[in-house]
């Protein structure tokens, strides 16, 4: 690996681990439904540490780049933590459809037994790691470039050598 990629490592990491985990959580994903907050967030995290661990200004483009790995990174991350959370609120979410479905009473027994099965949490799951590694990609692409324009480091103002530094 190349000392260019070696940087964006940790701060993709980091910022692909806050969009994945506040993606993938139940109710804190809705977050999402705010113009992608989380995932842009995972952008905007990442731009920062970058920052953070450059001592000179970060480009546009280094924001970017950064945001668009911690986008990648975070669809990876979502998914893992997504089929544990499937798999455990998967049954309740099954009961609730139920009860829905014996309240609606005259229901096609065809609806009845679909409800019964389960509403698709295996396509839900790979529906969404395939949503996020494209569109959630972008997002955080812009993201890393919001995060580039907060936190870049402002440099001096170049003047004449002495006429600053406050010699006579």
């Amino acid at each position: 690996m190349s000392t260019t990629t070696s940087r964006y490592t940790q701060p993709a990491l980091i910022g692909g681990l806050v969009m994945g985990v506040l993606t993938g959580l139940p109710i804190v994903s809705a977050g999402n439904l705010c113009c992608c907050l989380w995932v842009i967030a995972g952008g905007v995290v990442a731009a920062y540490i970058l920052q953070q661990n450059e001592p000179a200004p970060i480009t546009a483009s280094d924001g970017a780049l950064v945001g668009l790995f911690a986008g990648l990174i975070g669809a990876c991350v979502y998914l893992v933590v997504s089929i544990p959370i499937t798999i455990l609120v998967a049954p309740m979410e099954r009961m609730i459809v139920e009860r829905l479905v014996e309240r609606m009473g005259d229901v096609p027994p065809e609806f009845r037994d679909f409800a019964s099965r389960g509403i698709g949490t295996g396509a839900r799951l790979i529906l969404g790691f395939i949503f996020l590694l494209f569109v959630g990609a972008a997002f955080s692409t812009i993201g890393g470039l919001i995060g580039q324009a907060i936190f870049v480091r402002k440099t001096p103002p170049a003047g004449p050598d002495d006429a600053t530094s406050g010699g006579v």
